[in-house]
């Protein structure tokens, strides 16, 4: 599932399939550093153990010289992208997003996991940020919905707003129509902040390692705890919702 086995290339640590040397087609293929260099803009936490944590993992196979240096392609870099960006904005976890890419190299066309309305491309674009008024023009919201969802703990007051708190606003927008406000949604805040308690409770054991592996063992660990977590809210709140039926 996910990933094909790494492919070995002829030669030394330069070296291509077919002979190609260096100056040809070997500016295709990139060095772990390379990778970074062009990652790290978008995601301040990739490194080169989370790299090989996430070909551990099957995500992406990169080819291998002879000497065993790692070569990326543009598509493995693309991959790796995408599997960051679902991390990162979507909160998934990584047996979950493995799943996704292999129905994807299938053929298939999966929705999105998680129910997210993110799509490819728009994750594969790179963080956005929103000024102020850039927000209530994507949102369609008013200053003063944005107002009271920052003093309901809803969104953060900042000068640049990213795609999390579009989301929010845009609900936001939705839930007034049929008469929620910010001010009745303050106990998530509150619900949100037990929830990342619990979560750092039960990450306590790994945290304490503090190594970049534990680091990244932490991130994927965490995912997976809060999608449990979405999962018991979810059940609880269809449970409530099935006594309203008459």
């Amino acid at each position: 599932m996910g990933a094909s086995p790494a492919r070995t290339l002829p030669g030394g640590s330069n070296s291509l399939p077919g002979g190609a040397s260096s100056g040809g087609s070997a500016a295709r293929l990139l060095s772990i550093g390379q990778v970074l260099s062009q990652l790290s803009p978008e995601f301040s936490d990739i490194s080169p153990s989370k790299l090989r944590f996430l070909e551990e993992r099957g995500l992406v196979s990169p080819a291998r010289t002879q000497s065993g240096y790692r070569k990326f392609s543009n598509a493995d870099v693309e991959r790796l992208r995408l599997v960051l960006a679902m991390q990162r904005d979507c909160y998934l976890p990584l047996n979950v997003i493995k799943q996704y890419l292999h129905d994807v190299d299938a053929g298939l066309n999966p929705p999105m996991p998680g129910g997210t309305t993110a799509t490819v491309p728009s994750m594969l674009g790179g963080a956005r940020r929103f000024s102020r008024n850039d927000l209530l023009s994507e949102t369609g919201a008013t200053a003063q919905l944005l107002n009271d969802a920052i003093s309901a703990s809803l969104v953060t007051a900042t000068e640049t707003y990213g795609d999390g708190a579009v989301g929010v606003l845009k609900a936001l927008v939705e839930l007034q129509k049929v008469g929620i406000e910010p001010r009745h949604l303050r106990g998530f805040r509150a619900a949100a902040d037990r929830e990342v308690g619990l979560i750092e409770s039960a990450l306590l054991p790994i945290a304490r390692r503090n190594t970049v592996s534990s680091r990244a063992q932490i991130a994927e660990r965490a995912a997976e705890i809060s999608g449990q977590l979405e999962i018991v809210r979810g059940s609880l709140i269809r449970a409530a919702l099935g006594t309203l039926a008459p």
